[in-house]
């Protein structure tokens, strides 16, 4: 049986400095594959607004930078960083640009996708702003898609920061 959890995996950051996502444990956790030039990007306003009610709480969103929908993510770390800080005033972390499905999809992906499957249990991620929550205890995944704006999932959020701590 395998026993992966979140924590057994990291990720790059925009920086280039690894994160081990074993140092989040006991937050509530927000992953979602973003892109500028999107339909959804404006749901960057309502992240920012999220991460700022919500992570002196215990909330932590990591902005993954993928270019594998339409193209809509071209830019360089600092091009990205410039639009989503400019446009968006972003301060809640950007990571690398990275790709979350084929075979260059990141390991993180991977088992984000195993665990908390889409649509007619299907794996693939099928557009930008796909989220993942994550519980304190890293034991609950919930996928929304990129229909799913952050507002319309903030009670679920605020039930998982209202669990203790690990």
């Amino acid at each position: 049986m395998n026993h992966q959890t979140i924590y057994n995996f990291e990720a790059k950051t925009q920086q280039g400095t690894t994160l081990n996502l074993s140092d989040l444990k006991g937050r509530v956790i927000l992953i979602v594959n973003t892109a500028s030039k999107c339909l959804f990007t404006k749901q960057y306003t309502e992240l920012e607004q999220l991460h700022k009610k919500y992570h002196d709480l215990g909330l932590t969103i990591l902005a993954f930078p993928c270019n594998q929908f339409g193209n809509q993510e071209p830019g360089d770390a600092e091009q990205i960083k410039e639009f989503c800080t400019f446009n968006y005033d972003i301060t809640f972390p950007l990571m690398a640009k990275i790709e979350v499905n084929g075979a260059n999809a990141i390991p993180l992906y991977e088992f984000l996708k195993k665990r908390a499957r889409g649509i007619l249990g299907s794996t693939n991620i099928k557009w930008n702003f796909t989220k993942f929550l994550i519980s304190r205890d890293g034991k609950t995944i919930v996928r929304y898609g990129p229909w799913t704006t952050p507002k319309q999932f903030e009670i679920g959020i605020q039930s998982l920061l209202d669990e203790p701590s690990v």
